[in-house]
């Protein structure tokens, strides 16, 4: 990297990385596309919903287990691969997470749920 690059790498700092991790966000997000119809049934359904900090989480404590494991795997592959995306940007994995949280918000359906700023669930 020459220094004008360098220099220019420094001075956009977050800002120049946020492009950057959105779309390699949406990439993840289509490529959890295979476990996508019974993600979407259980957000149809009321018992998940997206959180602004990147993650699913219940809307309900008493959904059957195995959306409760659903949510725990689908969790689990997006914390893998926002600490891969955080490790190639060099970016605070908080801040993968947050633009993770609110691309995933952006992108759901109507009548599903979302978590607002204050931690409480509301359909979208």
């Amino acid at each position: 990297m020459n220094a004008a690059n360098r220099n220019h790498a420094r001075n956009t700092g977050a800002r120049g990385r946020l492009p950057r991790v959105a779309a390699l966000l949406f990439g993840l997000f289509l490529s959890l596309s295979a476990a996508a119809a019974s993600l979407d049934s259980a957000k149809s359904d009321g018992w998940i919903g997206e959180k602004p900090d990147g993650y699913l989480g219940l809307v309900r404590n008493d959904a059957p287990g195995d959306v409760k494991a659903m949510v725990d795997d689908v969790n689990g592959k997006r914390r893998q691969r926002y600490q891969e995306i955080a490790k190639q940007q060099g970016a605070p994995l908080s801040e993968v997470e947050k633009v993770g949280g609110q691309t995933a918000i952006d992108k759901t359906a109507p009548g599903h749920y979302v978590m607002d700023l204050s931690g409480r669930w509301r359909k979208k």
